[in-house]
């Protein structure tokens, strides 16, 4: 032992007798037995060769003071308890307790290298597959992971995956339940048969009893997912009602629709036997629904009271007038209502950017199947600078163009040499969102203006920069979209993958983002 470590007692009452012989002490008489006690906790401390008690242990008798240091050196400490040496001539005073060693118990050591650290995985009617750290070979050392899969017809029932656990035990546990559909239910004036009960890939077959017939499935089978496939069939009399439907009809769409309302008279039942009939079912639309275009099979169903049935079926067909599908102008696209060439649609020629609609700017799909008019073309956009004023010229880009005008203190400005340069190398991005590029550059009366070729007027150029506010001071810049707005302004040079970035952003609207998909790669 060590010191401190902690000792067991027995109560001090309990009498005592050597531990390893049976012979009394001579000339003393026995004492008379008690009855064991409960054991207390003490504490074992060496001071060189002398074992002390502590905690209020009983105190030797004066006589024997040189018996407990000899005592003491007779000690030998075994697993649980301390034993006095037979036949050394000592023996324990009634009074002194005898000291236990309590075992600390040891937790076991983890060990990846031993093959089996848990119990070998085996699963009924399915397999485990296991992943180790020490290598295929290893299929139960501690860390591994085990897949549980079951075989066809069985279900996994718990985890999906364990793994081997210090306490030499699986994480979790599992096992296969065989697949198993419901018992079907019998069928009225009917009955089944079946292969293999009620397990995986049974067929059951239905039959009628004589004078019936089967409607539905006539047979079904049981599933990997414990459903039988199909639906439940019927036997039903084979003497069905008498049903009569309404005539066939064609219908021709409304205007500007892809449909049409089409009404009929319910059919004419009648029971050979007695007479009623329970229910009339219908499979299609009701009468005055619309019907879209082509042919559509209406189907009525009658039931007698022995659940005999007939049906009747009878077609609605409905036409939708076109006209000749429509190309779009070259430079140029089309937005039309409906499908685009319905009776009634209407289709709008627009122009790309940098070009403007000369004819009409819409036609009509007639009940002819012709179009009205004759298609517009798309010519490059006439700019007229001999105007009066600012807003004359501006009026020419509403709602067609948005404009990017350029100001600078002189041609020599170094923001504007980058940024000219830099748009020259974008204009077909600039052309698919419609922007045109206004430049005033320099200082008056050597101040120059132009939009492209065609050079402004100074008294054009003075009232656009008063009206956009733009300073001849240094380079800035401003974007204006198709309705006159001033969006975004510019104080150093962008990319023009800014602009576009920008102007596919906020600026442009469906139609244009529509055509912009479909020009994505145009500019490539």
């Amino acid at each position: 032992l060590r010191d401190g470590d902690a000792m067991t007692t027995p109560d001090p009452a309990r009498p005592h007798k050597a531990i390893g012989t049976e012979r009394a002490r001579p000339g003393v008489p026995e004492s008379p037995r008690k009855p064991p006690k409960t054991y207390e906790r003490l504490q074992l401390r060496r001071a060189g060769n002398t074992a002390q008690i502590s905690r209020g242990s009983p105190p030797m008798s004066s006589g024997r003071d040189q018996v407990g240091k000899d005592l003491s050196k007779k000690l030998i400490y075994h697993l649980d308890i301390v034993v006095f040496i037979s036949g050394s001539g000592y023996y324990p005073d009634e009074s002194y307790n005898e000291v236990y060693v309590e075992e600390v118990p040891r937790a076991p050591a983890l060990d990846y290298r031993v093959p089996r650290w848990c119990y070998t995985l085996n699963i009924q009617d399915g397999e485990a597959t296991c992943y180790s750290p020490r290598g295929g070979n290893y299929h139960s050392s501690l860390g591994t992971r085990c897949e549980l899969s079951c075989d066809r017809g069985f279900r996994l029932i718990g985890r999906k995956s364990v793994q081997c656990l210090p306490n030499r035990r699986w994480s979790g546990t599992a096992y296969c339940r065989q697949v198993r559909c419901h018992a079907l239910p019998l069928i009225i004036s009917g009955t089944y048969t079946c292969t293999n009960g009620v397990l995986l890939d049974s067929r059951c077959d239905y039959s009628c009893s004589r004078g019936y017939h089967l409607e539905g499935d006539r047979s079904r089978i049981c599933m990997d997912d414990g459903r039988w496939s199909g639906g439940e069939p019927a036997c039903v009399d084979i003497d069905p009602p008498k049903i009569r439907c309404p005539h066939s009809r064609e219908k021709i769409a409304e205007p500007e629709k892809l449909t049409a309302r089409v009404y009929w008279d319910p059919p004419l039942v009648k029971d050979s036997a007695d007479g009623t009939i329970t229910r009339v079912t219908l499979r299609g639309p009701e009468p005055g629904s619309q019907f879209p275009e082509g042919e559509h099979v209406i189907r009525y169903t009658a039931y007698d009271q022995a659940y005999n049935r007939a049906s009747c079926k009878f077609i609605v067909k409905v036409q939708v007038r076109r006209c000749p599908t429509l190309k779009p102008p070259q430079h140029g696209y089309l937005t039309c209502t409906s499908a685009g060439d319905n009776y009634g649609a209407t289709c709008e020629y627009h122009c790309d950017g940098g070009y403007e609609r000369q004819g009409t700017p819409s036609r009509v799909c007639q009940s002819s199947r012709q179009w009205s008019g004759s298609p517009p073309i798309c010519t490059p956009m006439k700019i007229n600078v001999n105007v009066n004023s600012a807003a004359g010229l501006l009026d020419q880009f509403y709602e067609k163009q948005r404009l990017l005008i350029i100001s600078a203190p002189d041609s020599s400005n170094r923001y504007y040499k980058m940024q000219i340069s830099m748009l020259q190398q974008s204009t077909c991005g600039l052309d698919l969102r419609h922007v045109t590029i206004i430049e005033l550059v320099g200082q008056p009366p050597q101040e120059v203006g132009r939009i492209r070729e065609h050079q402004l007027l100074a008294n054009i150029i003075e009232e656009l920069r008063q009206f956009q506010r733009l300073t001849r001071s240094y380079f800035n810049m401003v974007l204006i979209d198709k309705q006159g707005i001033d969006r975004e302004r510019y104080m150093e040079p962008v990319t023009p993958e800014e602009i576009f970035t920008f102007i596919d952003d906020y600026l442009l609207s469906d139609q244009e983002l529509a055509q912009r998909r479909e020009q994505r790669d145009m500019c490539e």
